[in-house]
């Protein structure tokens, strides 16, 4: 029935105040009542509708997306957001498009390594949008490995020009967002040359097309990658591929805060430490563990919702069937999910404020706390972002068979999300960062220098000193291993930080109560998961190991009648979910069949193709078949 909220007996249940979490997972009041605000103002909006997405031809999507995003810049102007604003109205639409790069790579790059001058030219017309732009790093045959990348950037002293470059097939730019169609700008990694010698990959800013009829600029190609997963997904985004035949540009157009080519040729460092480049990646990939926090909320929520309506087995002598959320095999799957889509919010927090720590240190020239930085920005976005589209998958499997409909919104969750686990670092990649970080950390135990910050507790094993030697056996023979390390490493951060939580005043009837329960939960899943490891290394006896998941269990009775109010703290609009199964009212049945009538097969009775391939075949005379 419309208008019956199916999920009012669950919500009967929680024994907290669900408005108090929400501003806890906001962080705010101000950042609960922002988003607030700004989700109900895309909700209602007839344009931002995204039920049809699947449905729609490549061209037809992208015309669309198009569409979209002319219209929140037209709400922005409107409206007079603010950048908080304006940033939160981007992300509740939840259409990749070109703005998304413009605004998160091509924007920060130029904050970040540009002169005072450079940003005095280059930010108010990008602030303004009357440029579109970039980031073009990634190449056909280089990704991970950004000392690789073939692309030149060669010196004219006499013209006091760049000739932008590409010597091979596999330079050729392939995948930035927005390059395909769209971008008039970039900012293009390449090897910077001078006088014959190579000083290694730098930016440089380069107009890709006209301002006046968006065709290419001479000695550029360019276009679209192609179709990329899933049906609606990220083909709204023109992922394009770009080559460059001797394209000229002013040498003022190397980004030059960190080092310079002077008008004679000369290359030198300028007098802002080379380290601050770190600081665009920082943000970068602190955003990316906050993205994770949201996209495996979302999938959380549909899935709990969901589980909570859906009746199977176990009737008893009224006839009503057993909730499928009351199974111990189903909260086994769904509550760690649920506790790691908070934890991953909270080290997302932090990453937060590590961000705006190592900004300050690195104005003042402390680079003292880079490398962990470093190290706990390129781990935490490989674990968050695996465990995420781990995740969505598990709740799409946990929503039965209805939740490979597209109605569902889990397939077009999943399709979105998993470019996550490579962009900005492949994740297998990062985690050898981390574990070359933790080795060097080891290593230098020897001489006494205490470990710090999220590698103090390295300092309490006092073995590892005396193991040293082995370290030499070699790092890559000891790789996967070394994984499995870093991994354990990125958990211990993520459950310290969930603790820190904790220990603050959090406010509202029995709130803390319930975000002590996901801790643990999430803590001791980690350690049922891994449960052989620990054993096996006598960090807990098999007594112990029972008891963990004893504990566990219990723990999944306690947040059984809070589940549904822990989801709706998520305070996600029905649009911004789009699921039929996640629907807040648990109207799911009803609106299934509804959906299913909207599908372009059904617009007819008799299908095309009918006439010409499936009559004939009614028709035929079956007294020549063998059957």
């Amino acid at each position: 029935m419309e208008g019956v909220d199916h999920l009012a007996h669950e919500r009967s249940k929680a024994q907290f105040d669900v408005d108090e979490l929400k501003i806890v997972w906001a962080g705010s009041r101000h950042e609960f009542e922002v988003s607030d605000r700004i989700a109900r103002l895309v909700a209602s909006d007839p344009v931002f509708r995204k039920d049809n997405r699947t449905m729609l031809a490549r061209k037809d999507l992208f015309k669309n997306t198009l569409r979209k995003a002319a219209h929140a810049w037209k709400r922005i102007i409107e409206l007079r957001l603010t950048e908080e604003e304006a940033k939160k109205l981007r992300f509740f639409v939840d259409e990749p498009a070109y703005t998304d790069l413009h605004w998160g790579m091509f924007v920060p790059a130029i904050q970040g390594q540009g002169t005072d001058e450079q940003q005095a030219k280059w930010l108010p017309l990008a602030y303004k949008m009357q440029i579109i732009g970039c980031y073009a790093q990634t190449e056909l045959g280089h990704g991970s490995n950004v000392q690789g990348l073939e692309t030149t950037a060669t010196f004219d002293p006499q013209a006091d020009e760049f000739i932008i470059n590409s010597p091979t097939l596999t330079s050729s730019k392939w995948w930035p967002g927005g390059l395909g169609k769209i971008s008039t700008h970039a900012v293009v990694y390449a090897r910077l040359i001078t006088d014959g010698q190579d000083h290694g990959v730098h930016g440089f800013i380069v107009q890709l097309r006209s301002l006046e009829d968006h065709l290419p600029l001479p000695g550029i190609t360019v276009g679209d990658i192609g179709m990329k997963f899933g049906s609606g997904a990220y083909n709204s985004m023109d992922n394009g591929v770009l080559r460059f035949d001797h394209v000229r540009i002013p040498r003022d157009q190397m980004l030059m805060r960190v080092s310079q080519v002077t008008r004679e040729g000369k290359y030198m460092q300028s007098n802002v430490p080379r380290q601050l480049v770190y600081g665009t990646m920082v943000f970068v990939r602190k955003a990316i563990v906050l993205d994770a926090s949201c996209a495996l909320s979302r999938a959380v929520c549909i899935a709990t919702r969901y589980s909570a309506v859906r009746r199977q087995f176990g009737s008893q002598k009224d006839g009503v069937e057993t909730q499928v959320i009351d199974y111990k095999t189903q909260q086994h799957r769904l509550f760690p999910l649920l506790a790691s889509a908070y934890a991953f919010r909270f080290v997302g927090e932090w990453l937060s404020w590590l961000y705006t720590d190592v900004t300050q240190r690195l104005q003042a020239k402390d680079f003292s706390t880079l490398p962990e930085a470093h190290a706990c920005t390129a781990g935490l976005k490989s674990l968050t972002t695996s465990a995420t589209a781990d995740g969505i998958e598990e709740c799409r499997k946990l929503c039965g068979g209805h939740g490979y409909l597209s109605s569902s919104g889990l397939p077009e969750l999943f399709a979105v999300y998993v470019p996550a686990c490579t962009y900005e670092g492949d994740n297998v990649v990062l985690l050898l960062q981390v574990a070359r970080f933790l080795m060097k950390t080891v290593s230098q135990l020897v001489s006494g220098k205490k470990p710090v910050g999220t590698t103090s507790y390295l300092g309490r094993v006092e073995h590892l000193m005396q193991s040293q030697p082995n370290l030499r056996i070699g790092f890559a023979e000891l790789s996967a291993d070394l994984i499995e390390a870093a991994v354990a490493h990125c958990q211990l951060i993520v459950v310290s930080k969930f603790i820190e939580k904790l220990q603050q005043d959090i406010p509202g009837k029995g709130v803390k109560e319930q975000m002590q329960s996901l801790c643990y939960i999430y803590a001791l899943s980690l350690i049922h998961k891994h449960l052989g490891d620990f054993v096996a290394t006598g960090c807990i006896t098999p007594k112990q190991a029972s008891l963990a998941n004893e504990q566990l269990r219990s723990l999944y009775t306690k947040v059984r009648p809070n589940a549904v109010a822990l989801v709706d703290a998520f305070n996600y609009t029905d649009h911004y979910l789009s699921s039929v199964l996640g629907r807040y009212d648990g109207n799911v049945y009803q609106n299934l069949y509804d959906e299913a009538w909207k599908d372009p097969l059904n617009e007819s009775v008799v299908p095309d193709g009918y006439q010409e391939y499936v009559r004939p075949l009614l028709k035929q005379q079956l007294r020549n078949a063998r059957l």
